[in-house]
């Protein structure tokens, strides 16, 4: 049976919880503290007349992971997007409500784009190597603001393929095509492009699901390499994969933000009963 949801009025959960089957031991709990590095307020997105996001509220923490999940079309994407509004380059998408970034306005109408996206940088679904070397792919964003010095573009190159747990496969390759490496290679080349620019937040829009586990488990690796000095949000529909990497877990429905909880408790003591259905597979 097709589920509906009112917004104003979720189910609560039930007593019981979840089944302990997704958390592995060292991600049972989110270290503590924390400051928000995103915050939105009643925040909607629209696509025309369509409200695909509705009235989000919510903290995202810095330096940690949140994972965002919920069925096809529930807005995870269009959420993620609009936080270093992507979503412009989209006709009609209009936003209300206020979704801020570091206490600034990230819509606000002195807001500069570039500098946006030079802070929080995207990593799409697919990879999208540049169909350049190896080395310019990840000098491509440096180059673009303004360093030209071979030797600094060097350190750079080097020191964002080892960030991303590229740079003992490809050390003795820069010069090759970034398109002649494989499907989970181009995925950490398009992250370590994304760090060359020393972003503070890292947008990573379902990153794994064009790869082979074995390249999957590489990106969840790098994950938690990076954990810590990074803020990172992360879309996926795989929930075990949103177990294993985040601290903290979003879940959307039908543009709805039904829960916003540490992981632990969000997969272990949901509070929302649609939650709970949605996470034991009760619908998808």
């Amino acid at each position: 049976m097709p589920m509906t949801l009112e917004a104003t009025e979720p189910k609560k959960s039930k007593d019981s919880s979840v089944r302990d089957i997704y958390l592995p031991p060292e991600r049972k709990k989110v270290s503590g503290g924390g400051v928000p590095h995103v915050s939105a307020k009643n925040f909607s997105i629209y696509y025309g007349e369509f409200e695909a996001v509705k009235k989000v509220s919510a903290d995202i923490m810095s330096k940690y992971v949140t994972a965002i999940i919920g069925p096809s079309g529930c807005g995870k994407s269009t959420f993620l997007r609009s936080i270093n509004r992507m979503n412009d380059l989209i006709p009609n998408c209009h936003t209300t409500g206020a979704l801020m970034f570091d206490g600034e306005d990230v819509y606000g109408k002195f807001t500069d784009e570039v500098l946006l996206r030079k802070k929080i940088g995207m990593v799409f679904q697919k990879p999208n190597p540049f169909p350049k070397s190896i080395f310019d792919n990840i000098a491509y964003g440096p180059r673009l603001h303004g360093i030209k010095d071979r030797k600094t573009l060097e350190g750079i190159v080097e020191k964002s393929l080892r960030k991303a747990a590229l740079w003992d496969e490809v050390c003795d390759r820069l010069d090759k095509n970034a398109l002649g490496l494989s499907g989970g290679q181009q995925q950490r080349l398009c992250v370590a492009r994304t760090l060359a620019v020393e972003p503070e937040i890292l947008l990573l829009d379902e990153p794994t699901s064009a790869l082979d586990p074995k390249a999957t488990a590489k990106i969840e690796d790098l994950i938690q390499e990076l954990r810590g000095s990074y803020t990172i949000m992360i879309v996926t529909h795989n929930m075990q994969q949103a177990s294993r990497v985040s601290d903290y877990t979003m879940f959307f429905y039908e543009g709805v933000l039904i829960e916003h909880a540490p992981t632990a408790q969000l997969f272990t003591r949901p509070k929302d009963q649609m939650t709970e259905d949605y996470i034991t597979g009760r619908f998808s």
